[in-house]
C-alpha cells in the first residue's frame, strides 16, 4: 500500500481504513515513511480531520506498534489519570497514592515539561535516589506491592507516537484534535488500564485556551477511548491560574507532601484532586458514584494512609525512607529568595498564567529545548489567587532563584502577569465532568 496514495485520500477528504491507516502506522513506526510523508499525512489530518473511528484506528494501531503492558494478575483495577497540562499541576502526585489507597492500582507513566508547562517526570526527578524509569520488572513489582508508581516512557512504549509527535512538533500539527487524542490514548492503552480518567485543563495557561476547544478534546478523548475499549471519563478544569500556589519541580514536590501530610492544602488543588480521585474510583468500579468516590477518597487522605504509600513508593523506587517526614532534607534549595511586592492595592483581577509558567522556564525550572537540563530548585511559590485582595507592598509570590539577575527577570514576568484592580468573578475549578 502507497503511502501517498493514503496521504492523498486523506487530503482530499476521504475516509480512511483501518487497513490503511495501519499501513501508515506501519511505516512511522519502521521509518520506511520518510519523514515528509509523516509529515504530509499529519497536515492532511489537521486539515481534513478524521471520524471517531478513524481516530479509534489510529490509537489501536499506535498501541501495538510496541510493548503493551497486562495488569490482569493485579488484584485489584488498573487505573489512571492524564492531564493536558498546566501550570502548578502537581496532582498526580498526590491523586496516585490517593487512588492506590483507596483499592486501586496506579501504572502512571508520566511526561517531562512541554512549553510552559510543568511534567510530572521532572517532579519526581527531584528526589534524590528516585528511579522514575526503571526495567519493567521492576515498576511491575512496585504497583503490585505498593499500589502505584509514577514513573517515565519505556523506550518501546506506542515509538509510533514518539516519531509521529517529534515531527508533528516542528512541523505545526500539534493542534489536531484526533492527532492529540491518538497520542494520548496510544500510550494509556500500551500501558494496559482497564479505565482511564481525563484532566482537560481550559483557560489562559492551557493549551485548549477556550472552554468549546477543551470540550472538543474532552469528547474526542472519551469517545475515542471507549471506541478502542477503555472506559474513560473526563473533567475540564479551570487553568486561568495555577493550581497549587507553587510553580516548580521541587517546590511542587513540598507542596504535594505537605498536602498528603496534611500540613496544608490549596482549596482549589484539593478540590480538583479529589474530584479526580472520585471519578477514577467510579470509572474502577470501586465505588458506586461520585459522591462515594469523593468521600473515599478524603478518608484516605485525612487518614494519612495515601502519605505512607507515597512514601512506600518513593522509597520502593530507590528515594530516601524518611522523604514523606522530611522532604526539605532531600530536596534541593534555590540559592536566593525574593518576594515580589504588588506595586497598588486592590484584588488579583487576572493572572497571565501561562507567563507564569514561562517565568519558572526562564528561571531554569523547564526547557527551552529537548536536551535543556532543569534546574528542580527554582520557581514561585506563595502565588496569590485570582480574587484575593492585597495592599501595596503584599506579596504575590516568592522567587526562588539562583542569582539576584535571575530574579530581577522572574520579577518583572510576574508583575506584568498579575492584573491587580476591580474584584473579577473567579471560575469554579471544576468545569464539568463528560462521561
Amino acid at each position: 500500500m502507497l503511502f501517498s496514495e493514503i496521504i492523498r485520500r486523506k487530503r482530499d477528504g476521504d475516509t480512511l481504513s483501518a487497513e490503511e491507516i495501519n499501513a501508515m502506522v506501519a511505516g512511522i513506526a519502521s521509518n520506511t515513511a520518510s519523514e515528509g510523508q509523516v509529515a504530509a499525512f499529519a497536515m492532511a489530518v489537521l486539515w481534513r480531520g478524521m471520524n471517531r473511528g478513524e481516530a479509534a484506528a489510529l490509537t489501536l494501531a499506535m498501541r501495538d506498534s510496541g510493548d503493551v503492558f497486562d495488569w490482569s494478575d493485579l488484584p485489584g483495577p488498573a487505573v489512571d489519570k492524564h492531564s493536558t497540562g498546566g501550570v502548578g499541576d502537581n496532582v498526580s502526585l498526590m491523586l496516585a497514592p490517593i487512588v492506590a489507597a483507596c483499592g486501586g492500582y496506579v501504572p502512571m507513566i508520566s511526561g517531562r515539561g512541554l512549553g510552559h508547562t510543568g511534567g510530572t517526570l521532572d517532579k519526581m526527578d527531584s528526589i534524590p535516589g528516585y528511579v522514575s524509569q526503571p526495567d519493567n520488572t521492576l515498576f511491575r513489582k512496585v504497583v503490585r506491592e505498593v499500589g502505584c508508581a509514577i514513573i517515565g516512557q519505556t523506550g518501546n512504549l506506542a515509538p509510533a507516537d514518539k516519531r509521529f509527535y517529534g515531527i508533528r512538533d516542528v512541523t505545526a500539527t500539534v493542534e489536531s484534535v484526533p492527532l492529540i487524542t491518538a497520542s494520548i490514548l496510544s500510550k494509556k492503552l500500551a500501558a494496559g488500564l482497564g479505565s482511564l480518567v481525563m484532566d482537560v485543563k481550559c483557560g489562559n495557561g492551557a493549551f485548549m485556551d477556550s472552554f468549546d476547544r477543551a470540550q472538543e478534546l474532552a469528547a474526542s478523548i472519551t469517545g475515542v477511548a471507549r471506541a478502542a475499549g477503555l472506559p474513560c471519563h473526563a473533567l475540564i478544569t479551570d487553568m486561568n491560574q495555577p493550581l497549587a500556589r507553587a510553580a516548580g519541580n521541587a517546590l511542587e514536590v513540598v507542596n504535594a507532601v505537605e498536602f498528603l501530610s496534611g500540613a496544608r492544602r490549596d482549596a482549589r488543588l484539593e478540590q480538583v484532586t479529589l474530584a479526580l480521585c472520585g471519578e477514577m474510583l467510579v470509572t474502577a468500579g470501586l465505588q458506586p458514584d461520585r459522591a462515594a468516590g469523593v468521600a473515599a477518597a478524603r478518608r484516605a487522605l485525612d487518614s494519612g494512609k495515601a502519605a505512607e504509600v507515597f512514601g512506600r513508593m518513593v522509597t520502593a523506587l530507590g528515594g530516601p525512607v524518611d522523604f514523606i517526614e522530611n522532604p526539605a532534607a532531600h530536596l534541593v534549595q534555590a540559592r536566593f529568595t525574593r518576594p515580589v511586592l504588588a506595586p497598588v492595592s486592590g484584588h488579583i483581577r487576572t493572572i497571565a498564567t501561562r507567563d507564569i509558567g514561562l517565568a519558572v522556564v526562564e528561571l531554569g525550572g523547564g526547557r527551552r529545548r529537548a536536551d535543556d537540563i532543569v534546574n528542580p530548585a527554582v520557581g514561585l511559590t506563595e502565588l496569590v489567587d485570582l480574587g484575593v485582595q492585597v495592599a501595596k507592598g503584599d506579596p504575590l509570590c516568592v522567587i526562588h532563584a539562583d542569582d539576584a539577575t535571575q530574579a530581577d527577570a522572574a520579577e518583572a514576568q510576574v508583575l506584568a502577569a498579575y492584573e491587580i484592580g476591580a474584584a473579577p468573578e473567579v471560575p469554579v475549578p471544576v468545569l464539568r465532568i463528560i462521561d
